[in-house]
């Protein structure tokens, strides 16, 4: 695990290799252990290096292949490279290949060494989390790609012949050679959802490659390639007894599990006491081969801490089981290097940044997580809602007026945030997923977005593009649908990328088995009568077996929370008074209405849920430490 940079057709290697350097500075924080710049006439790569699998000085990268043609720099890790390396030094009778001179016990090496043997689609054999560049000195071609479920980043700014990219944006910024102005487009994205969702960023010109691409450089020529697409998997096609389906997903869950032990570090577990980490941490103690460390973040506000969940999980299990105890003060006091050490803004990142922080300091530098169950397995009320919705599409052929009117209706005696998004969809011609998903995700409505920014239209909603390129599904797979659009936009844009700025910023790498490939391939082609029968995550609960007590299952889902509401009407009240200030000051918010919602919440409005506020607040934060033109 580890960060990467580089610059391509800069015309200048003195400058490249320097603002290389200056990049990887900049990236320290990802990669503690080493670093290593690469530089050519047409090419600088640049490496920071968090140790984890061959701790020698042979995991040094920049890293050249045995005849020295090829040049890799790579952050990720790559599971299955151990059958891979077998596979490489194997050569099938009358085959022309020839077997790869591995000098190292690195998955680097064997990327390097699958690539020359299958060229671009070595990234089809590959299962893991990955970003990664490859450099050909004899063609003078750089290939580049990125992991199927977008687990790992890769950030780039392309201009003429210009191409910078990085596993940061700071990097991207810190060379000088790109403008620090925000995207207009973006900026209404991140005001509608509370994040930007790729491939698009907060920065004008820096964009994301999308998770399942790869594209090829080579002179003026650029081939972007996707080679693989979850919206290809939800056919509904497995069609297998009940029991038979929970076996095959308990299977490809502890197969998961078990790659994702590979490591030369200390590692362990986030346990929440939910089901999905509870599950997790109860497949590492079956193929672990020593007690499982994990770790839980308690409180003594008993209204969200979940030490007795956790600790009855830690016990069943006999786990070397830690809880690391916050306070409020303790959180308050961490904020403002939480704040810090996002490298794109986002309304949910600072309880990852604790909890990961936490976790290091406890000696850690490999965790497994329970990030993907919800998207997965139908876990979130948003799958219900949609069941519901599909069911009350009689509702579209009342009057247009009278569905407005009972929204307005709603809203005057039931204020709220969730009677406005109410409202919204009342007014729609079709309750499909196109049309309701994207209202039901917003953080603000499409007029409200308006208000703020004070234009009189916005660009294309970005989740609703996202959500329009789902197929057709067969009929009863409503579930796979929602969980495509989750996977496309909160989890991949929000769950995800905060989890690898959150967790990198301290240098923690964090894994995450429900995206094993395999699994998310298998749990979408089901349909919904597997997942969603009675109750939320009944297919996993089955499949997990005698994994969880009847005290987990049954127990309410409470997340990850903490009293935000109170801290910003008290604590950090004067902080926020001043960013909101800040914020409306800007040219592209409208002053009145920025300060007005700031005064509605101190007013207890329940329109203005705390989420509203924090969210501008952290986009003030980063905007102005990263000295941003808006």
């Amino acid at each position: 695990m580890c960060g990467i940079n580089g610059i391509f057709g800069l015309g200048d290697k003195q400058k490249a290799e320097e603002l290389v350097r200056v990049m990887n500075k900049t990236l320290a924080h990802r990669g503690p252990d080493d670093e290593g710049v690469f530089a050519a006439e047409e090419i600088a790569l640049g490496h920071r290096r968090l140790s984890i699998i061959d701790l020698s000085a042979a995991g040094h990268q920049p890293l050249f292949s045995a005849d020295k043609r090829y040049c890799i720099v790579y952050n990720g890790e790559l599971y299955n490279y151990r059958d891979l390396k077998f596979e490489l030094q194997r050569i099938a009778v009358g085959s022309s290949e020839s077997a790869y001179p591995f000098s190292t016990n690195t998955d680097t090496e064997v990327i390097l060494a699958s690539y020359i043997r299958w060229g671009n689609d070595c990234v089809k054999h590959f299962n893991g989390m990955f970003a990664l560049a490859i450099w050909d000195l004899e063609k003078k071609s750089l290939f580049i790609a990125r992991d199927r479920l977008g687990i790992k980043p890769l950030y780039y700014y392309a201009r003429n012949k210009l191409f910078i990219f990085s596993s940061e944006i700071r990097p991207i910024l810190a060379t000088g050679l790109v403008p620090r102005k925000a995207d207009q487009e973006a900026l209404a994205d991140y005001i509608r959802y509370q994040t930007v969702h790729a491939p698009r960023t907060i920065i004008k010109g820096i964009g994301m490659l999308m998770p399942g691409h790869s594209v090829t450089i080579s002179g003026d020529s650029v081939a972007v390639e996707a080679y693989w697409n979850m919206n290809t998997f939800a056919d509904g096609v497995n069609d297998q007894p009940y029991e038979k389906v929970c076996t095959d997903v308990h299977d490809l869950l502890l197969r998961a599990v078990e790659r994702r032990l590979v490591s030369d570090v200390p590692f362990g577990a986030f346990l929440s006491g939910g089901i999905d980490s509870s599950i997790i941490v109860g497949l590492m103690s079956k193929v672990a081969s020593g007690k499982v460390k994990t770790f839980t973040v308690t409180f003594d506000e008993q209204e969200f801490n979940e030490a007795r969940y956790a600790k009855m999980i830690a016990s069943k299990f006999n786990t070397e089981h830690h809880e690391i105890k916050l306070n409020v003060s303790d959180f308050l006091d961490q904020l403002p290097e939480a704040l810090h050490a996002m490298d794109h803004p986002s309304g949910d990142g600072a309880n990852t940044y604790i909890v990961s922080k936490a976790t290091r300091n406890a000696g850690i530098t490999m965790a497994l997580s329970g990030l993907g169950g919800d998207e997965l397995f139908a876990g979130y009320d948003i799958f219900k809602r949609s069941l519901s919705l599909e069911k009350k599409k009689w509702i579209t052929a009342i009057p247009y007026f009278a569905r407005a009117g009972a929204g307005q209706l709603l809203k005057v005696y039931k204020p709220g945030a969730s009677s406005e998004k109410i409202t919204e969809i009342l007014k729609l011609s079709r309750f499909d997923l196109k049309n309701a998903y994207p209202i039901s995700r917003q953080m603000m409505t499409d007029k409200e977005a308006m208000n703020l920014l004070h234009v009189k239209s916005l660009a294309a909603n970005a989740v609703q593009e996202i959500v329009s390129r789902i197929p057709v599904l067969p009929s009863g797979m409503a579930l796979s649908a929602v969980s495509l659009a989750e996977a496309g936009t909160y989890m991949q844009n929000t769950l995800l990328r905060d989890t690898d700025q959150m967790s990198m910023s301290v240098a923690l790498e964090v894994r995450v088995p429900f995206l094993d490939h395999t699994v998310v391939e298998y749990v979408l082609g089901l349909k919904d009568k597997y997942k969603y029968p009675a109750s939320p995550k009944k297919l996993l609960i089955d499949a997990a077996g005698d994994l969880l007590p009847s005290e987990i299952v049954n127990r309410p889902k409470m997340g990850f929370t903490l009293p935000w509401a109170h801290w910003l009407k008290n604590e950090l009240k004067s902080y926020c008074d001043a960013k909101m200030e800040a914020l409306a000051g800007r040219e592209a918010f409208s002053n009145e209405t920025v300060l007005d919602l700031w005064k509605a919440f101190l007013a207890d409005d329940p329109r203005v849920k705390w989420s509203r506020i924090w969210y501008l607040v952290t986009l003030e934060s980063w905007l102005n430490e990263h000295q941003i033109d808006v």
